[in-house]
């Protein structure tokens, strides 16, 4: 009694909700795409949009002429100081020269009138100005290179004070543009929600059930998953607010529907047995049994029990006996399950199976 519907309509109500997830995955890619589509609505904002572009060409111009200078500055830089380790070197090796040829003769009494001695160090000394023009040479390049740096200084100042009241003019760009590009996302899956939950509560049990479902997969992941990524810092808040809003609705339909069932449950309890089994659908009873619950009150009974024969919560007739071969079966089949026997014309067939 597990399993009491046909084995090929469970086949079937198996491959419909593979057509309902299949259905939701499609319309789910679908989705995507156009949810993430909307995000090139409008165009994204530059920051020179904001600045005024004769005063950032002037500084783009100061930039540019800055750098070439540095770079010049820096060759030649190189150069000089290339030029002024030569001299350098060139006067360290004629001192040394110098020195080792004093150290082996003999100076005169008056060495201002010895001629080598004189010549070697008029050498030693222009060898000492060529190194000092050298060390000139590096310095300039060096005042160049300098002032070259505080121009590009300046100018990079320059480029921020524009910048500084640009950025904020972007960002309140920016988040305009967020905030239009959230409301269109909101607008396409709001309504898609809105439709499914209309779908929910008036067709989900059609003909069509399976697209029904798909579509309301669909709509809950394109809002509450698909939307998520696309959130603005403030999106978040729709999100929640719709949950909780949605949460309520369902909550209280939840509650008022659990009243309404306990008070029909009273009701069709106070009927008398045959008009109750008259209103039980014959796969709804078959499920309940099979569940071991009665069909009547959806309490748990013990069915192996064999003298419980009716409900003890609400006392509908659960077990009876086969007219002609006195086996005891149950009381919502309509035919005997070891002689084939209808049930007896007096026993009234549950709703939604025809009486034999």
């Amino acid at each position: 009694m597990s399993k009491t519907l046909r084995r090929s309509q469970s086949w079937f109500q198996r491959a419909l909700w593979l057509v309902a997830f299949a259905f939701a995955w499609f319309l789910i890619g679908l989705g995507g795409k156009l949810v993430d589509n909307l995000g090139s609505a409008e165009p994204l904002p530059s920051l020179e949009q904001f600045i005024d572009a004769g005063q950032a060409a002037q500084v783009r111009t100061a930039q540019e002429r800055a750098d070439k200078v540095i770079a010049a500055a820096n060759d030649a830089l190189a150069q000089a100081r290339q030029q002024h380790q030569v001299a350098q070197a060139n006067t360290h090796a004629a001192a040394e020269t110098f020195q080792n040829w004093l150290a082996t003769r003999h100076a005169t009494a008056r060495p201002d009138q010895d001629p080598d001695l004189i010549a070697r160090t008029r050498e030693l000394d222009a060898l000492k100005t060529a190194e000092r023009l050298a060390l000139s040479a590096v310095q300039r390049q060096q005042q160049v290179l300098l002032d070259a740096q505080q121009e590009r200084q300046h100018a990079d100042l320059r480029r921020q004070e524009l910048e500084k009241p640009a950025h904020e003019a972007l960002e309140r760009a920016m988040q305009r543009r967020e905030l239009h590009i959230f409301l269109y996302r909101l607008m396409l899956t709001a309504p898609l929600l809105a439709v499914a939950g209309w779908l929910y509560a008036k067709q989900r049990k059609s003909a069509y059930w399976p697209f029904v479902w798909g579509f309301i997969f669909f709509a809950g992941f394109a809002f509450f998953v698909e939307l998520v990524p696309y959130l603005p810092s403030y999106g978040g808040y729709v999100r929640y607010l719709v949950g909780i809003v949605l949460t309520v609705v369902i909550g209280r339909q939840a509650i008022v529907g659990l009243q309404r069932y306990l008070a029909r449950q009273q009701q069709q309890e106070a009927l008398p047995e045959l008009e109750r089994r008259a209103t039980l659908n014959y796969e709804l009873a078959l499920k309940r049994l099979g569940n071991s619950l009665c069909p009547g009150c959806e309490r748990s009974v013990d069915l192996k029990e064999s003298t419980l024969d009716y409900c003890p919560h609400c006392g509908i007739g659960l077990f009876d006996h086969c007219g002609r071969c006195k086996v005891r079966k149950n009381a919502f089949l309509n035919f005997c399950q070891l002689c084939g026997t209808p049930a007896r014309p007096h026993e009234h067939a549950p709703h939604g199976q025809p009486q034999p």
